[in-house]
Formats: C-alpha cells, sequence, structure tokens
C-alpha cells in the first residue's frame, strides 16, 4: 500500500522542488510519465530538426506546419524557451531531434464506420494527425477548416456517397452554426462507457482541483489523495489565469473556442477542443489542447491546457455531470471547487 501523505505535504514538496521523489514514493510518478509517441504532428511552421537535442546544435531540416514524422526515439536536452519544466526532445525519423514542445503526439488509426446515428447526435474524436473537412459529402467539395488529432466533435449522421463509394460523418459545429462533413475511417465514435462519471461515489466537498500557477501543477484531490497529477500550461503575461475558488459550473465535451467579436487583433479559431470544464463567466475552464505540446509554460489566453487524456478525467471526474448527447451544460453555484493559487 503506497505511504499516506497529507495534502499539506504534498503541496510543500511540489513548492520545494521535491515533487518528482515524492510521487515516486506515492507510486503516482507516472501521471507524470507519458509514452513516447511513434509519430508527431509539427504544430508550427519552421520547427527545427537539430543534430543534437540542443538549441545551438547544427540544423538539419526545418518541419512544415502539420508534416507528420515518425518519433523513434526520447532523450533530455535543453530546456524550451521560456519553459523550466520540459526538457524532452523527440528523435524525428532516426535522424535529428526537435523539442517535444512544438510536436504533438498523435497516431494513424482508421476507423470502421458507425451507421446506427441516434437522433441527438454522437460525440466522435479524430484518430489522424489531421482531416480536412468537406462542405459537402464528396472529395471534389469545397474544403472547410482543418480539424486535428484528439478534436471531439457532434455527428449527426452518416452520409454514403455511392458513386465514390465513400462514407462519411455529417458533423455540425455550435458555433459556426454549419454542418460539414469528415471521412468516416478518420473519425471514432465514442462509447458511452467513455463518457460517464469516475469516481461518482466520492463526496462533492471531498473532492478539488489545484492549479499551481508558479510550478505550472494541476493536481486533482479526493480528500487528502492526490488522484491526478500533470503539468499544465496556464494564461501567459496580459492574460494571466485568475487566482482564487472557483467551481466547473459549465462543460461541454467538445467546444470550438475563439476570440472574434470580442475586438482582439489576434484572432483565433479552434474547433473541437476536446474536454472542457469551465470554472469562470468569461469563459476560462480547464481543456484539452491539440495546438502545442508545451506544458510548464504559461501560454494560453487565460485557460489551463492540458494534455487530451488528462483534460478528459477532470472533465468525467468534476461535477456536474453532463448527460451524453448533451453539447453543453450550465448549471451556476454547482461543480467541483478549483482553486488556483500563484504560489505555495
Amino acid at each position: 500500500m503506497p505511504p499516506a501523505f497529507s495534502r499539506r505535504e504534498f503541496l510543500k514538496a511540489s513548492s520545494a522542488g521535491l515533487l518528482g521523489l515524492f510521487l515516486t514514493d506515492l507510486r503516482l510518478e507516472r501521471v507524470l510519465a507519458a509514452e513516447t509517441p511513434k509519430q508527431g504532428r509539427s504544430t508550427m511552421s519552421g520547427v527545427n530538426v537539430f543534430s543534437e537535442p540542443f538549441f545551438n546544435a547544427n540544423t538539419l531540416s526545418l518541419l512544415r506546419q502539420d508534416e507528420v514524422v515518425e518519433v523513434t526515439g526520447e532523450t533530455q536536452g535543453d530546456k524550451g524557451y521560456g519553459n523550466p519544466f520540459n526538457s524532452t526532445w523527440y528523435q524525428i525519423n532516426t535522424e535529428g531531434y526537435a523539442y517535444s514542445g512544438a510536436i504533438q503526439p498523435v497516431q494513424t488509426v482508421h476507423q470502421k464506420p458507425v451507421f446506427d446515428i441516434p437522433e441527438i447526435g454522437v460525440l466522435g474524436e479524430i484518430t489522424v494527425a489531421f482531416s480536412d473537412t468537406r462542405r459537402a459529402s464528396t472529395v471534389f467539395a469545397d474544403r472547410g477548416y482543418r480539424i486535428y488529432y484528439s478534436t471531439t466533435h457532434w455527428i449527426t449522421n452518416t452520409v454514403v456517397n455511392r458513386d465514390e463509394k465513400s462514407i462519411w460523418y455529417k458533423i455540425y459545429d455550435r458555433q459556426t452554426q454549419e454542418s460539414l462533413y469528415v471521412p468516416a475511417h478518420e473519425m471514432r465514435v465514442i462509447p458511452a462507457d467513455e463518457l460517464g462519471p469516475l469516481a461518482p461515489k466520492v463526496p462533492e466537498e471531498q473532492k478539488r482541483i489545484y492549479v499551481d500557477l508558479e510550478n505550472q501543477f494541476v493536481t486533482a484531490f479526493e480528500g487528502e489523495n492526490p488522484v491526478l497529477v500533470t503539468r499544465c500550461a496556464s494564461g501567459a503575461k496580459g492574460t494571466k489565469t485568475p487566482l482564487g475558488n472557483f467551481r466547473t459550473y459549465h462543460k461541454g465535451p467538445s467546444v470550438h473556442m475563439t476570440n472574434q467579436g470580442d475586438g482582439t487583433k489576434n484572432t483565433y479559431h479552434l474547433p473541437g477542443v476536446p474536454w472542457v470544464s469551465f470554472f469562470t463567466g468569461s469563459g476560462v475552464a480547464l481543456h484539452g489542447t491539440y495546438w502545442h505540446n508545451d506544458y510548464g509554460r504559461p501560454s494560453s489566453r487565460g485557460c489551463v491546457n492540458l494534455t487530451p487524456p488528462d483534460a478528459k478525467f477532470m472533465y468525467r471526474w468534476t461535477r456536474p455531470e453532463v448527460p451524453i448527447g448533451t453539447p453543453y451544460l450550465n448549471q451556476p453555484g454547482e461543480g467541483t471547487l478549483v482553486q488556483v493559487v500563484a504560489s505555495n
């Protein structure tokens, strides 16, 4: 049985930089260690592939945005610019090394189509590096936006194009109020057993999420026991994550995030953001991220970026429970406690 530690001891270890040793004793070290991916997607244009895992090494090549590469190894090297917590580098195509923060871990897993789509729709997840949507169920239709590995979308129908012998999912975007089409083999229908609540018998007052902005850690507690510990990427300068106590009172499994219309010059559109647990009325949330892999460095517009698996855990573990088939639930005054602090 793992040794018992109080929540106070856990937080003290975090602030002292001893969390790695603490997690080893607690047998929770797995929460900070992800498997080396077999494939990666360059999240931006001009990602350097170096001869060694150091930023001053010789540049062998530059990756294009959305270029998919084979990840043939993993090692430790220079820490990322502005990120004191990430020194992981991926070996690319058995040749050089790219900093992991700019490489999204992906897979290419083709799916069998599902034809029985209920009237309320089902949630789907992209299982390839990226997929280009179409505005009709044909490869000759105009392209919509590109959607990425691990993003989630609402499937409303399955369409068979007999002329092309192709099968498509029709997806609906609540933000833009438009329907688009995705090749069915590039999207997985998420089964109901992956959407139910986690630890539903734990009393609400025993659950809390602790967001440590100084160390870029998110910890989920059940009473005194940490059940998930992970790095995050919180709000950057000018859009810092707000401090205080909050509740996860409104949630959605798939959200098209955008700042269009708020007067900001740099407009972003992020369709299919997965597993979103909002905790402020202004839209600050814990959510999955696909546009970077650089956890440990504040880089968001205020939200708490997590890996999609960690965000999915938080979404299912927190309250309120979102009924299957519900795209968005808003229950003011409800939800799991979120404590955001600047330091321990």
